[in-house]
């Protein structure tokens, strides 16, 4: 609640909102993810519609696809909407010359870059809510609950936490927002593809080296893995969502999946809890960049002051 009301009195969030929702851009975007999402789900109604027609056969796992489908399809919308709306949000107002004088104002930088985020993550959770008419589809079969969706809610907020403080920290460091905005999604890309590209060629690796390679001991060959490598996954999204997807579609070995993927790990903690260590791993990487983007955005008077603030408290006497 008390961030609730923070939030409704930055003046930076409440000027976003204005802009956002007398603009014709939110409307465009409203209705472009949900008409890809309507489409993609009722092409796939019907098709399983004529299936029946064809075999008198109702298949209940096409509509647990259609959840995973939509789902996933949401999710990838989603990674990259967010780096959009908030690649241009710093570096846009200095393009106007209009943040010096934001921080002339009594605003602090935690209060403009905290206010353009949260705008920007108020227009993800409109978009989310609005596509739950389509992902509730599946309830008229069953097979998904409230529970699944709860957690689905909860990635989409953390991939849209963890790619919106990436571009929110690459437009408090460079002026232009064409540069930030083609650095935020070269870093998303290299989170998703980077992370998953690594494992994989340190896969290959271990298994170019094995197959010339037998143990001199029980003549057994090695079993090949990605190696420590394995853990740079915890930052990317993509897994955490599939791993994820995967629990509720009914396979909840991860540790057997990433095993299947990237050779076969021992067994500790971290593979056993795979999807909640990730998404704390994220969450805690989108604060350390947010942390970085108001480090940036504070001009140097203001940074020498909060020095000369804290050593004059230190040497006050008690």
């Amino acid at each position: 609640s008390d961030l609730c009301w923070y939030m409704k009195m930055n003046p930076v969030y409440k000027r976003e909102l204005k802009v956002g929702s007398r603009s014709i851009r939110m409307a465009v975007i409203l209705l472009a993810f949900n008409g890809i999402l309507s489409a993609v789900a009722f092409f796939n109604m019907y098709s399983a519609v004529e299936q029946v027609k064809m075999t008198a056969e109702i298949q209940y796992s096409r509509f647990l696809q259609l959840y995973v489908f939509v789902a996933s399809l949401e999710f990838i919308m989603l990674m990259f909407i967010m780096p959009a709306l908030t690649s241009n949000s710093i570096s846009g107002e200095r393009e106007r010359q209009t943040l010096d004088l934001m921080l002339t104002t009594t605003m602090k930088p935690g209060e403009i870059v905290l206010g353009k985020l949260a705008a920007a993550f108020t227009t993800m959770l409109l978009l989310v809510l609005s596509s739950f008419p389509v992902l509730s589809l599946v309830f008229v079969y069953g097979g998904i609950t409230v529970t699944d969706m709860a957690q689905l809610m909860l990635c989409y907020v953390t991939v849209a936490l963890l790619s919106g403080a990436v571009g929110v920290f690459f437009s408090s460091m460079f002026k232009r927002s064409t540069l930030a905005n083609v650095c935020a999604y070269v870093t998303i890309i290299f989170l998703v593809a980077g992370t998953y590209g690594a494992n994989i060629f340190a896969y290959q690796m271990s298994q170019n080296e094995i197959s010339s390679y037998m143990d001199a001991v029980d003549n057994i060959t090695r079993q090949a893995s990605s190696g420590g490598s394995i853990y740079m996954l915890l930052f990317n999204p993509a897994v955490t969502f599939y791993a994820m997807i995967n629990q509720q579609a009914g396979d909840s070995d991860v540790a057997g999946t990433l095993e299947r993927m990237f050779g076969a790990h021992p067994q500790n903690f971290v593979l056993e809890h795979w999807t909640e260590i990730s998404i704390a791993v994220q969450i805690l990487a989108a604060v350390l960049l947010i942390a970085a983007a108001v480090a940036a955005v504070t001009p140097v008077w203001e940074r020498g002051r909060e020095r000369r603030r804290g050593k004059d408290k230190n040497s006050r006497p008690t």
